[in-house]
């Protein structure tokens, strides 16, 4: 039986992670692609119109449900893979389990 508990711990951790380093990069990244999707969309310079507000605030989401969703899928691998090594480890060789019986 495979254990899903490694991979949610896995995902978990990655997504604090996210928010602790990667959360204000990818709001801001995330601004600038918006900033640069509105210029070219209503063309420069940028007035604040409610189009370009929301093409703005489009990137930055994008930019942060990209970011985290990249931190938690790689989380959860770590967590599986964690969890794979550990329950190796764990078990004895057949011939060990005889000889304690």
């Amino acid at each position: 039986m495979h254990s899903k508990v490694p991979s949610l711990i896995g995902a978990g951790i990655g997504l604090a992670l996210f928010l602790a380093v990667a959360l204000l990069p990818s709001l801001l990244y995330g601004g600038y692609a918006g900033l640069l999707l509105a210029s070219g969309i209503v063309g420069t310079p940028v007035e604040p119109t409610l189009v370009a507000r929301g093409l703005i605030v489009f990137g930055m989401v994008l930019g942060v449900t990209a970011v985290g969703s990249l931190f938690a899928v790689l989380g959860a691998a770590a967590g599986a893979a964690v969890g794979a090594i550990t329950a190796v480890a764990s078990r004895r060789p057949a011939t060990e389990e005889q000889a304690s019986r």
